[in-house]
C-alpha cells in the first residue's frame, strides 16, 4: 500500500494545474482497457478536477464490450476524429508506447502510462509510470489508488472493474496476483450482478457466426497445437475469441489464430504451457516485422501489411506459421484438419 500511495501523490502531482488530458486505450480496446480508463477518469476529476476524453483506435468488437460500453454509457471517440491540439496531458492504459497496439500518434509521449505487461523501454522516459506486470489487470492498480485516496467506487465503475478482472484473468485462472484476489473480492460486494450477467452475455451480430465457423473449419491440428486463419476481418477482436475457443480442445496446449485487419496481420496466442511464455513466442513470430506483447499464458501481436502484395502477405502468414511450429509444437506430425468430414 505505501509503493501506491507514493505513486498516487506522484500522479495528482502530474495531474495538478491542468485542465484537459486524453486517455488513450488500447486498439480495438477489451473490459480491462475500457475499465481502466473510466477509472482513471474519475481519479483525474476527484484528485485535480481534470476533464478527460476517452479515445481508441480500431473497434469495439466483441458483443461484451460493447454491452460494457453501453451500459457505462460511454461516449467513445475514435482518435483519428480528435484534436490532439485540445489537450494538455496525454495518458496510456493498459498499454504502452511502441507497442503497437495503440494509435497515439507517434510524436506524442504520454505523460502517464499505467499497465500490466512487460514495461517497455519508451515507458520510461514518461513522466508518470506504474507498471505492474505481475498484475492479472490494469484495473487493479487503478483499484488500489481508489483505496488508497478513499475514493468511493459507484456501482457502474465498480460492475466494470470486477468484469475486467474476471476477463483478463479468466475468473482468476490465469497470471493472477494475490492484488487481483482481493480487488475482486471487494468489487463483488459493490457490483450489479444483474448487469454483471447482461454484459457477460452480451448480443452478437450474425456475421459473428459464420466468423466463428470459418475459424473452425479452418483450424489445423499440428500434434499438440492447433493453428486458424480467419481471413480477412472487420472485427479483429474475433482472432482472440477463436483462440480462446480452441484451447478449450482437451488434447491441445497451442492456439495461434491469425487475420488481416486494418492494414495488418493481427495474431493471438494462447497456451496452458506458460513455462514457455506466450510473450516471448509472440516475440519470435513478429520480430523485425512488427510488434507484440502479453503474458505467459496469452499473447497478441501485429505485422503491418500495408502496400503488400497479395502474394508476399501469403508468404507473411506462411513465414509465422511456420516459426510458431518450430517454437511450440512437441512433434513432426503432418497437420489435420480439426474438424474432419465425415
Amino acid at each position: 500500500m505505501e509503493k501506491t500511495k507514493t505513486k498516487l501523490e506522484q500522479l495528482k502531482a502530474v495531474l495538478e494545474n491542468h485542465k484537459t488530458m486524453l486517455i488513450v486505450m488500447q486498439d480495438n480496446p477489451d473490459p480491462d482497457s475500457i475499465a481502466a480508463a473510466v477509472a482513471l477518469r474519475k481519479l483525474a476529476n476527484v484528485l485535480a478536477e481534470v476533464q478527460c476524453s476517452i479515445a481508441h483506435g480500431g473497434s469495439v468488437g466483441r458483443g461484451e464490450n460493447r454491452a460494457l460500453v453501453k451500459y457505462l454509457g460511454l461516449n467513445l471517440r475514435p482518435i483519428e476524429q480528435i484534436d490532439t491540439a485540445a489537450f494538455e496531458l496525454f495518458a496510456l492504459v493498459d498499454t504502452q508506447p511502441g507497442t503497437g497496439n495503440n494509435s497515439l500518434p507517434d510524436p506524442i509521449e504520454p505523460d502517464i502510462v499505467i499497465d500490466h505487461h512487460p514495461c517497455r523501454q519508451r515507458t520510461r522516459h514518461c513522466r508518470f509510470t506504474d507498471i505492474r506486470s505481475q498484475y492479472g489487470a490494469t484495473v487493479t492498480i487503478l483499484f488500489e489508488y481508489f483505496k488508497a485516496a478513499e475514493i468511493k467506487i459507484d456501482t457502474p465503475l465498480a460492475t466494470a472493474m470486477l468484469y475486467a478482472i474476471r476477463s483478463d484473468t479468466q475468473d482468476l485462472g490465469r497470471d493472477t496476483s494475490r492484488a487481483d484476489t482481493l480487488a475482486l473480492a471487494e468489487l463483488f460486494s459493490l457490483a450489479n450482478k444483474r448487469m454483471l450477467s447482461q454484459i457477460q452475455r452480451g448480443k452478437v451480430q450474425r456475421d459473428y457466426f459464420k466468423l466463428l465457423a470459418d475459424a473452425l473449419q479452418n483450424a489445423a491440428v499440428y500434434g499438440n497445437a492447433i493453428v486458424t486463419n480467419l481471413g480477412r476481418l472487420d472485427n479483429p477482436d474475433m482472432v482472440a475469441e477463436a483462440a480462446d475457443l480452441l484451447l478449450r480442445d482437451d488434447l491441445t496446449d497451442w492456439v495461434m489464430a491469425y487475420g488481416l485487419s486494418q492494414d495488418k496481420l493481427v495474431i493471438s496466442l494462447r497456451t496452458e504451457q506458460e513455462h514457455l511464455h506466450a510473450d516471448d513466442v509472440m516475440h519470435k513470430l513478429v520480430a523485425r516485422k512488427g510488434t507484440g506483447g502479453g503474458h505467459p499464458s496469452y499473447a497478441g501481436g501485429q505485422v503491418s501489411i500495408k502496400g503488400l502484395s497479395q502474394p508476399k502477405i501469403a508468404a507473411l502468414e506462411e513465414q509465422v506459421v511456420e516459426r510458431f511450429i518450430k517454437a511450440v509444437v512437441t512433434n513432426g506430425e503432418k497437420p489435420q484438419k480439426l474438424i474432419q468430414p465425415e
